[in-house]
């Protein structure tokens, strides 16, 4: 079993409590790895490493190309050992090892491309401010200062690069607290950083419990800005705590997307793209499909054909590359979608598929829930509203596109969406009334580091990815250079200023 430290201004050391816990693997149950558990003062330490780093060392004032560097070689070593972290990364988070070299492979490129990014000069003259001769003005961008960043489990690896490439990149300093669920990868990945050049205090790793380390890391008056991607009653607490003095946040939480089938789709693509939209990843992601609109008119033979290939899904070892889908993350989880089945079952929704836990042999320690699939779902129920992040998908059915474009607006979240037609002006007319941060035509969840990403309502605040997300991670400043030069022409100063 792998043991880990807390990584904290480029030393391994341990929690000053000395308490550890134990990573467990979702499939079987075995223990893969023991953390050290960080508290407030652990997370104090960090902090602390963190802002001496951000105010007195040199990574803000590093040219950027130094720090791209930095940053193209870890994405290097993600690649140098992808077979061990798609490895651990199935045993920690119960990704299918065909989803976790996926997302091993878009880590390492997200983190080069991340730096890529921050050589894009964003600082400029402002035209058109002032008239020749007045002022000359600039626009400059400088980097926050001490971000404290907060990632969930569902995507272990992937979700700590989308905070340390455009945190670090932009030249602030971070304190990372992964999920405890899943902090194999982001810690063995941390074993590289004092090689590659990293000074310290730049990057500094607590792993531990959210009220312990989380609740610490996002009260501090040290830290200037949050980045975390979970729940939204967790973002709506994270913002509270933000509100203590102002702190910037961006804030990627939760979802309930309506992917909307329309009458002249191509069904090949739509029927296995709604399968991909909600059973990737056990239905796990933020941005899943979850609500698939249909139209009467095709509803009936539609979801015939989407059963009949649901039902032969795979569930299983998920090293097994012949697995489509993977155990769910823990216990407390799998009760939790269980929980929501039920729910849907006692409202009056028709159950079509799936509903259980499964039960065959390859499944029997994990934490499996075969994909469900309900029909006749009301938009106002419970399944259709709340947010499951589990392999439940609620079929709701409508007879007009403007009748689709409300049911799909009728959430409080508004993270992603879909449209689904061979008329590419039909759909891009509906997907521009969908209030959604992203919308796909003709597909889901392909997300890329250089288009914005984030959502819309509950859904979150500020956008990760693109220049967009960068800037999430910088101030901009105005600065005002006076070219009149002579104190007569100064007329605005006799305002204030006595004559004679």
């Amino acid at each position: 079993m792998r043991e880990y430290q807390l990584y904290i201004n480029n030393e391994w050391v341990d929690a000053a409590e000395k308490r550890t816990f134990t990573g467990i693997n979702p499939y079987n149950h075995e223990p893969i790895a023991r953390f050290a558990r960080g508290g407030a003062a652990d997370v104090q330490r960090a902090i602390t490493a963190a802002r001496h780093a951000f105010d007195n060392g040199p990574w803000p004032r590093m040219p950027r190309e130094e720090r791209a560097a930095l940053l193209k070689a870890l994405s290097d070593k993600i690649n140098e050992n992808k077979k061990l972290f798609v490895e651990l990364e199935v045993m920690d988070s119960g990704s299918t090892i065909r989803k976790a070299g996926e997302d091993i492979y878009l880590s390492a490129r997200n983190l080069a491309n991340f730096a890529k990014l921050g050589l894009a000069e964003l600082d400029r003259e402002l035209e058109g401010v002032s008239k020749p001769g007045f002022s000359k003005n600039l626009l400059l961008h400088e980097p926050i200062g001490v971000v404290a960043a907060i990632i969930p489990w569902n995507f272990p690896l992937k979700m700590a690069v989308w905070k340390l490439g455009p945190a670090l990149i932009a030249g602030n300093t971070i304190v990372l607290k992964p999920s405890e669920e899943t902090s194999v990868t982001i810690m063995e990945l941390a074993k590289h950083l004092r090689e590659i050049g990293f000074p310290p205090g730049v990057i500094n790793i607590v792993t531990g419990f959210g009220p312990e380390a989380g609740a610490e890391l996002v009260r501090s008056p040290l830290v200037d800005k949050i980045a975390f991607t979970g729940s939204t009653l967790t973002g709506q607490y994270v913002m509270q705590a933000a509100a203590t003095n102002l702190k910037k946040v961006t804030l990627e939480c939760g979802g309930k997307s309506a992917n909307i089938v329309l009458d002249d789709a191509d069904w090949e693509i739509a029927v296995d793209g709604a399968m991909y939209a909600i059973f990737y990843h056990a239905g796990q992601c933020c941005e899943a499909g979850t609500r698939l609109l249909l139209p009467n008119v095709i509803a009936d033979r539609f979801i015939e054909m989407l059963v009949e290939k649901t039902k032969k899904i795979r569930l299983g070892d998920p090293m097994q590359p012949t697995t489509d889908m993977g155990p769910l993350i823990s216990q407390k989880h799998l009760d939790r979608v269980l929980g929501y089945i039920e729910k849907g079952k006692s409202e009056g929704a028709r159950l079509l598929t799936g509903g259980r836990r499964a039960s065959n042999e390859a499944c029997a320690r994990g934490f499996f829930v075969e994909p469900t699939i309900f029909d006749h779902v009301d938009n106002r129920s419970t399944i259709a509203q709340e947010e499951i992040f589990g392999p439940v998908l609620s079929i709701i059915r409508y007879d007009t596109i403007d009748q689709a474009v409300a049911l799909a607006n009728d959430s409080i979240y508004g993270l992603a969406g879909g449209v689904w037609s061979k008329d590419i002006e039909k759909a891009m007319n509906v997907a521009k009334r969908l209030r959604a941060g992203t919308v796909w035509i003709n597909e889901w969840h392909l997300l890329n580091e250089r288009a914005p990403f984030g959502g819309y309502k509950q859904s979150g605040i500020g956008r990760e990815f693109g220049i967009e997300g960068l800037k999430e991670y910088l101030e901009a400043k105005h600065v005002y250079i006076d070219e009149v030069g002579e104190r007569a022409k100064k007329s605005w100063y006799d305002v204030v200023v006595p004559k004679g």
